[in-house]
Order: structure tokens, then C-alpha cells, then sequence
């Protein structure tokens, strides 16, 4: 078999056997096929798409091309999430320590940002000294002991989707519906996710544009993990806008503690608790959605939640004083609060456009190994729907350099629409 002739009956638009895809991406993993090629077939993945029977292969082929996390003997199930990625979606952070303060043990591998789209580990790289980078014996400990984990992917996980996930960042092929659910199942598969819930973005910022792709996406990775031996859930959530207020960090960090306290903004809040509620029945601690949502609920207010947070912090070497006391994360040197300029109603407050204005100020990354400032980043005030009058304040901007932070306002300004009549709020989830 050569790597010539699988990616010449994918251009032809054949359907591969298992036998050849495993075939690829072991070479693939080995070194044996060079980036060259594997780029060459991802655009022909991107171009003439996979049935679900390949995709399905593709996922179990790239997850058996490391090590397999065997949780058995470490939890009695298995629960985990994972967003397709957007704008504000600091979810983890909060669903995490709930989930887990209600007696259902949570280990998760995040990444770091990709494009516009905030990385859980830079966020939580925001809090001096917090590890993420365990090793495999301790993120099981870490499991066993106290019941939540929250860390990057282990190298011997899935290499085959660290390798494929670079190539994909710098070729355009990130938008291919089955190289998303295959590297996102893979991860789930190969962390030892018995039972996963899957919070699929769709809108202007999101890799999912559209409802129909969203729906696809969803329930392309749905049918992976049935096949596959997982229970899976699959939620379509909006971002269209960001999710909750803060955009950037360490200001999301400190929003998450907040929501932890009760005080984070509501939409968030009720993203959470939402999300909780489906991993807390899938976990088998709750009936139903609503008795999963009053737990997670009573967490939150008995403050056990909290508490949770801040033993994973500290678990991971984290300095716990700033989560006891968020005033203490670096501020930026430039804080602006821009106001609205006209009366009227907000009828788009485009999350890519501020992902993308969030990445400029150093938030994020324009190149693999760019750094990034975890200081800067916008508050966004105002919701799609909202009754705005000139002088009110529409964001605020937070920069360590000048010059950014003018060249970012005007742009930002362009991410909010505006309506003389009544506009109709955003749904949380369709």
C-alpha cells in the first residue's frame, strides 16, 4: 500500500477502507508519510468530505495511535465535555468544579487557543504556577484523590491528532466537519471518557457558521462515540455573541470565579447549569435535567463548588491567593470604557470580530508560539436584544499597549449592529 494511492482515491472522491486509513495514519504517526502528504489528503478530506463510516475509522485509528487511558479501577464513570471552541467561553472553568463538587469525579484535557477561539489552558495559565502539563500517573491521582483534573493532553495521547491538529492550523483545513468530530472524539476516546457532553458552537464565532453544519457536526460525533461504545450528548449553543462578559484570560478567569460566587452574568450562568445538568445524569447522580440542575444550583450556593476550584488550583501548583482574591491578577496598563454613540437597539454583537480584536491586543495567538498577555482583553456590557442609549457603556477595553488599543476600538465598534425597532433576544442553546 502506498500513501500515493490513499490520497488519490480520496481527491477521486472513493470512500477508504479501514484497512487504509489505519494504514496512513499509523505512517503518518511513524514519521514514514511525510507533512506533504498528509496535507495533500487533508484538502482532499476538506474538499470531498468522509461518510461516517470513515470518519468513525479515522477517529479510532487516530486514537489507538497512542495510548488509551483505562479509568476503570480510577472512577466508576467516566464523565467528560468539551466545547467546539468560541468567543468568552471560559464553560469549563465553572461546570468542572460543580460537576465534581456534587460527587461525580471530572477529568479533562484541554488545549490552548486555536485562531479567534480562547484556549481553556491559557486561561487557567493565567493563575501563577498552575500546571498543565501532568503526566498520565497524575492525572489519575490527581482523579482519585480529589476528584477533578484539568490539564493539557498528555504527548502519548492521540499523536496522531497533535500531529494532523498543527497541519490542519496552517494548510485551511480546519473547517472540515470530519476532521473536527474525528480529532475531537479521538482526544475523548483516548482520555478514557466513558460518557461525553458535547457543546457544539454555531454562529459568527464558531467554526460552525450555521445551524445545518452545527447539526451535522453534532451528530457526526455523536454517531462516533455510540459506534465507538460511549454514551453521548450534543447541545447546539450560540455564539453569535460572546458567552457571558469577559473576553480575555485572566478577565474570564476572574468571571468564573464570580459565577462560582453567584455574581457571573447571567447568561453564562445559565449556560452552566445547563451543561452541568446533562453531565450529572449522563454521570448517573441525577434522574433527570432538573434534579442535575438544582445540584448544580445548591453547589453554587452552598459554596462547595468554590471550594472545589480551588482545590484543583492548588492541587496543580496553582497560587490559590488569586482565586481568593481575583484583585490580585496583573491589570493592564490601558483600561477604556468606550460608550454607545447613538441611541437604539443592539442587533449584533459579533463574537468573531471581537475573538479576532481580542488576538491583536496579545490575548491570543497569531502564530504557534506567539506569547500571550493574559491581562488584555474586552468587557462587553451589552447583549444582543438590549435597549442601548447614547452615553451608556458599551465596552471596555483592556490593553498594555497603546497604540493597540486605538487601532482595536474602531474595529470593535463595527462588531455591535444596531436596530431603531425591537430586536429579539439571542437563544443560549437551539
Amino acid at each position: 500500500m502506498r500513501a500515493v494511492d490513499v490520497i488519490i482515491k480520496k481527491r477521486d472522491k472513493g470512500e477508504l477502507t479501514g484497512e487504509e486509513i489505519e494504514f496512513f495514519v499509523d505512517g503518518f504517526t511513524r514519521g514514514d508519510i511525510p507533512d506533504y502528504q498528509v496535507s495533500a489528503w487533508a484538502m482532499a478530506v476538506l474538499l470531498n468530505g468522509m461518510t461516517p463510516s470513515e470518519t468513525t475509522n479515522l477517529t479510532l485509528a487516530m486514537a489507538h495511535s497512542g495510548e488509551i487511558l483505562d479509568l476503570t479501577g480510577v472512577v466508576d464513570i467516566a464523565v467528560d465535555k468539551h466545547s467546539s471552541g468560541g468567543v468568552g467561553d471560559k464553560t469549563s472553568l465553572v461546570v468542572l468544579p460543580v460537576v465534581a463538587a456534587c460527587g461525580l469525579p471530572c477529568g479533562k484535557m484541554s488545549g490552548h487557543g486555536l485562531g479567534f477561539s480562547g484556549g481553556t489552558l491559557d486561561k487557567m495559565e493565567s493563575i501563577p504556577g498552575y500546571r498543565v502539563n501532568l503526566t498520565t500517573d497524575e492525572f489519575k491521582q490527581q482523579l482519585r484523590d480529589i476528584g477533578i483534573v484539568l490539564t493539557g493532553q498528555s504527548l502519548d495521547l492521540a499523536p496522531a491528532d497533535g500531529k494532523l491538529y498543527a497541519l490542519r492550523d496552517v494548510t485551511g483545513t480546519v473547517q472540515s466537519i470530519p476532521l473536527i468530530a474525528s480529532s475531537i472524539m479521538s482526544k475523548k476516546i483516548a482520555s478514557g471518557a466513558q460518557a461525553i457532553v458535547l457543546d457544539v458552537k454555531v454562529g459568527l464565532g464558531a467554526f460552525m457558521e450555521t445551524l445545518d453544519e452545527a447539526r451535522v457536526l453534532a451528530n457526526l460525533m455523536t454517531d462516533i462515540g455510540r459506534l465507538a461504545g460511549r454514551e453521548v450528548v450534543a447541545l447546539l449553543s450560540d455564539m453569535n455573541q460572546p458567552l457571558g462578559d469577559a473576553v480575555g484570560n485572566s478577565l474570564e478567569v476572574v468571571e468564573a470565579i464570580n459565577t462560582l460566587h453567584a455574581h457571573g452574568p447571567a447568561d453564562f450562568r445559565e449556560h452552566c447549569l445547563q451543561v452541568s445538568a446533562h453531565m450529572l445524569v449522563l454521570g448517573q447522580l441525577a434522574q433527570d435535567l432538573e434534579s442535575g440542575r438544582r445540584m448544580a444550583e445548591t453547589a453554587i450556593a452552598t459554596g462547595t463548588a468554590f471550594e472545589k476550584f480551588r482545590v484543583l488550583v492548588h492541587a496543580q501548583g496553582g497560587d490559590v491567593s488569586f482565586v481568593d482574591v481575583p484583585g490580585k491578577f496583573p491589570r493592564a496598563k490601558f483600561v477604556e470604557v468606550v460608550k454607545a454613540d447613538r441611541n437604539g437597539n443592539l442587533s449584533q454583537v459579533n463574537a468573531r470580530m471581537i475573538g479576532e480584536a481580542t488576538v491583536a491586543l496579545g490575548a491570543g495567538r497569531a502564530r504557534k508560539g506567539d506569547p500571550v498577555d493574559h491581562a488584555v482583553g474586552f468587557i462587553i456590557h451589552r447583549k444582543v436584544g438590549d435597549q442601548v442609549e447614547k452615553g451608556e457603556p458599551l465596552f471596555t477595553i483592556h490593553a498594555n499597549d497603546a497604540a493597540k488599543q486605538i487601532e482595536v476600538q474602531e474595529g470593535l465598534r463595527a462588531a455591535f449592529g444596531w436596530s431603531d425597532t425591537p430586536v429579539a433576544a439571542l437563544p443560549l442553546f437551539y
